[in-house]
C-alpha cells in the first residue's frame, strides 16, 4: 500500500534534504510535486487542495526557511498533516456498551464484507476474549448465508442458524434475541450488498439499523476502487450514519488514495485494514504509523508487534538455550521458516523497515523467491525426526526419498542442507565468542539488520548487497532463498 506515493514523495524530499537552505520558491516547487503525487495516488481533489494549503501555510514560515535543517522541517510538517488527514489517533472498535453489542456490517457487493465480518469476529474472540455470534442478513445473494456459516466454522465462531425464507429485519431481530439468550458479548450483522448504491439497498440497511440500533456501523470498502470507495462511503454515511470504516485489499493497493480521502470526506475513522485473504489478515489502522510508511520512515513498532504475536516465548527461550550450546538443527530452521511466513514473508517484513524503499531496485535485482520458504519447509517436513536432529546421516538414498516426498529435487535438498550447515557453523562461533565476551566479525552488522530480529538468529550466507540508511548492511534472515 502507498508504494507509488511513497516513491514519489521520497524523491521530492531527498532533493529538499540535500539543500542547505530553502527559499519560498523551493518549497513551492516541492509542494507542486507533492500535489501531483497525491492526485496520482487517487486522493480526492478537495482533500489534496486542503492538504497542500495547510502544509504551505506552515512550510513557508520564517522558522522553517531559517531552520538549521529546513528540509527535515518540511518533511515533519508533511508527516504531521498526513497523520491529521488519516485521523490523528487510532480508533479501535468500541466495545463500551451493554451486551450483546450489535455490529452492523454494510457495503457494496464484492467488497469483502462477509469475509471481513468473520475476520473481525475472530479478532474479537482472540484479542478481546469476547463471545461472538455472527448472522447473515443477505437473502439476495445465493449461498451468502452458507458462506458465513463456513467461515464461522473455520474461525470457531458461532453463527445464527439459517431459516429459509426469513427477511433481513426478522433475521436481525432473531440474532439479537439469540445473543441475549446465549450470553453473547457481540452480535455481528452481515447485511446484503449491491453492485451499486440503490434505494432498495439503503432502505433495507436503514430498516435493520432502526430494528437493532447498532453500536458500531462499519462500512467495508475495497481500497482498490479508489475514488469509488470514497463516494460509496459518503453516500452510506449520509443515509445510514457510519461509526467507522474497514478497508479491504490494501495489500493490492499501491496508491492508497482511498485511505487518505475517507477520513476527510466522511469525518469517520478507518478502524481496520484487511491485508490478505486469511482470517488472521486484519490489522488495526494506526494513522501515525501509516504516515511514517508513506514517507519511507518504516513502521518498526508494527514489525515488533507482529513478531511478538507470531513468536512463542517458550520456543524462543528453548532456541536461545540451544544456541548457547552451539546447537542449531533442522527442526530449529523449520521453526524459523514458519515464523517468517507468519510475519508476512520477506516482502511483508521489508515493507515495515525504515528506508527500504530506497533499495527496492537492489531487492528486485536479488530475485528473492518467496515461494521457496514453503518448499524448504516441505523438505524439512519430509525428513524423519532423527534426520532433522542429525543432518549428517542424510546421504544419497535419503536425499532422493526426501526430494520425492516434498515434491522438490535433490539439488533443492542439497542447497537447504548447505545453508543449514553454514548457519550451524555460525551458531557455534557465536557460542564460543559469546563465552569470551566478544562477537565474531560481521555480527555487529547482522545485529542491526534482519538477523537481529526476534527469533531470527543469523543471516544468509554471502549477505545481501546494499546499504541501509545509517550505513548498516541490509541482511537476509536465515536460509532465505534466492530464485
Amino acid at each position: 500500500m502507498f508504494d507509488s506515493l511513497s516513491e514519489r514523495l521520497g524523491s521530492v524530499f531527498d532533493r529538499l534534504k540535500r539543500r542547505g537552505a530553502l527559499t519560498e520558491a523551493d518549497v513551492g516547487e516541492a509542494l507542486r510535486e507533492v500535489r501531483v503525487a497525491l492526485l496520482e495516488a487517487d486522493v480526492a481533489l478537495p482533500v489534496v487542495k486542503s492538504f497542500i494549503a495547510e502544509v504551505r501555510q506552515k512550510a513557508v514560515g520564517t522558522g522553517v526557511l531559517r531552520s538549521v535543517t529546513p528540509g527535515q522541517m518540511v518533511i515533519k510538517i508533511v508527516h504531521d498533516h498526513l497523520v491529521s488527514t488519516l485521523g490523528a489517533e487510532e480508533a479501535p472498535l468500541d466495545l463500551n456498551a451493554p451486551s450483546p453489542i450489535p455490529f452492523l456490517m454494510i457495503g457494496l457487493q464484492g467488497s469483502g464484507k462477509t469475509t471481513t465480518t468473520a475476520k473481525i469476529a475472530l479478532r474479537l474472540k482472540q484479542k478481546d476474549r469476547k463471545k461472538v455470534l455472527m448472522a447473515s442478513l443477505d437473502v439476495a445473494r445465493p449461498a451468502a448465508q452458507e458462506q458465513l456459516k463456513i467461515l464461522g466454522e473455520q474461525a470457531e465462531v458461532a453463527t445464527l442458524p439459517i431459516v429459509p425464507g426469513q427477511m433481513p429485519v426478522d433475521i436481525a431481530k432473531r440474532a439479537m434475541q439469540a445473543g441475549r439468550l446465549g450470553g453473547y458479548d457481540v452480535v455481528m450483522l452481515d447485511t446484503a450488498g449491491r453492485l451499486s448504491i440503490d434505494e432498495a439497498l439503503m432502505a433495507e440497511v436503514a430498516a435493520v439499523r432502526d430494528a437493532t440500533r447498532p453500536h458500531e456501523t462499519l462500512l467495508v470498502a475495497d481500497a482498490l476502487t479508489g475514488q469509488d470507495a470514497v463516494a460509496t462511503a459518503e453516500a452510506f454515511h449520509k443515509r445510514v450514519g457510519l461509526t467507522g470504516i474497514v478497508l479491504t485489499r490494501v495489500d493490492g493497493d499501491g496508491r492508497g488514495g482511498a485511505a487518505l480521502s475517507m477520513r476527510a470526506v466522511t469525518g469517520r475513522p478507518i478502524k481496520l485494514i484487511g491485508t490478505g485473504e486469511k482470517l488472521e489478515a486484519l490489522e488495526a489502522f494506526h494513522p501515525e504509523r501509516i504516515a511514517s510508511r508513506i514517507l519511507g520512515m518504516g513502521d518498526v513498532v508494527s514489525l515488533v508487534e507482529k513478531a511478538a504475536e507470531t513468536i512463542q516465548q517458550e520456543e524462543a527461550e528453548a532456541l536461545a538455550r540451544k544456541m548457547e550450546k552451539g546447537q542449531f538443527d533442522l527442526e530449529d530452521l523449520r521453526q524459523q521458516l514458519r515464523q517468517l511466513k507468519k510475519m508476512g514473508g520477506m516482502s511483508g517484513i521489508m515493507g515495515l523497515l525504515p528506508g527500504v524503499g530506497k533499495v527496492k531496485k537492489q531487492l528486485s535485482d536479488a530475485n528473492l523467491d518467496e515461494g521457496m520458504l514453503g518448499r524448504q519447509e516441505a523438505i524439512i517436513s519430509s525428513m524423519t525426526p532423527r534426520e532433522r536432529r542429525n543432518p549428517k546421516i542424510i546421504q544419497a538414498s535419503r536425499k532422493r526419498r526426501i526430494a520425492t516426498g516434498s515434491g522438490t529435487s535433490v539439488q533443492d535438498v542439497n542447497r537447504l542442507l548447505k545453508q543449514h550447515q553454514q548457519m550451524a557453523g555460525m551458531m557455534k562461533k557465536v557460542s564460543k565468542m559469546g563465552k569470551k565476551g566478544k562477537l565474531p566479525p560481521g555480527l555487529a552488522d547482522m545485529a542491526g539488520g534482519m538477523g537481529g530480529m526476534p527469533g531470527m538468529p543469523g543471516q544468509m550466507p554471502g549477505g545481501f548487497p546494499g546499504q541501509m540508511p545509517g550505513g548498516g548492511r541490509l541482511q537476509l534472515p536465515p536460509g532465505f532463498p534466492k530464485k
